[in-house]
């Protein structure tokens, strides 16, 4: 078996980013996504303009999982920060061999330190909630907080979809 790999992802890699990040939203957006919007972000990181992307698989192909960080100043500083946006791992994937998760979390965590910037990076998410924190613990050590979710939960219903 080939070793899993994370890479920078570039700009041919925008459909199979989108993919990925549109079924992301399906399984944990907390409202309904703006595809537009979406498409921006995702470009932005593919550039690395205003964040960095890491994916699985090849260029311009089916990829197998991604995850998207967006760099930017925190609400009280001018400092910068790198913010996990999504990490996803495509269903067809979860249960194979490589740990395609954790290996996206440590390239979220290696960016961080060649940058020499904070990450910011959590589990915002209402479906297998314990297991995603056992790996964040084990990549990243003791949480610095918890989210708590109103009046929401995470996840599309079924025919939900994003605008365009």
């Amino acid at each position: 078996m080939d070793e899993i790999s994370v890479r920078t992802a570039v700009e041919a890699d925008f459909n199979g980013v989108m993919d990925i990040a549109i079924a992301a939203t399906r399984e944990n957006a907390v409202v309904i996504p703006d595809t537009e919007k979406l498409a921006q972000v995702v470009y932005g990181a593919l550039l690395i303009k205003t964040g960095i992307c890491g994916v699985i698989g090849p260029v311009g192909g089916k990829l197998e999982g991604a995850v998207l960080l967006s760099m930017g100043e925190m609400w009280y500083s001018k400092e910068l920060i790198l913010e996990e946006k999504a990490i996803f791992v495509d269903p067809e994937y979860r249960s194979a061999k490589g740990g395609r998760a954790r290996k996206l979390a440590e390239f979220a965590k290696k960016t961080a330190e060649d940058l020499k910037i904070p990450l910011a990076i959590g589990v915002l998410s209402t479906q297998r909630t314990e297991a995603k924190m056992r790996l964040y613990k084990r990549v990243f050590g003791q949480p610095a907080g918890v989210y708590f979710l109103y009046g929401a939960k995470t996840g599309l219903s079924e025919g939900e979809e994003g605008e365009s």
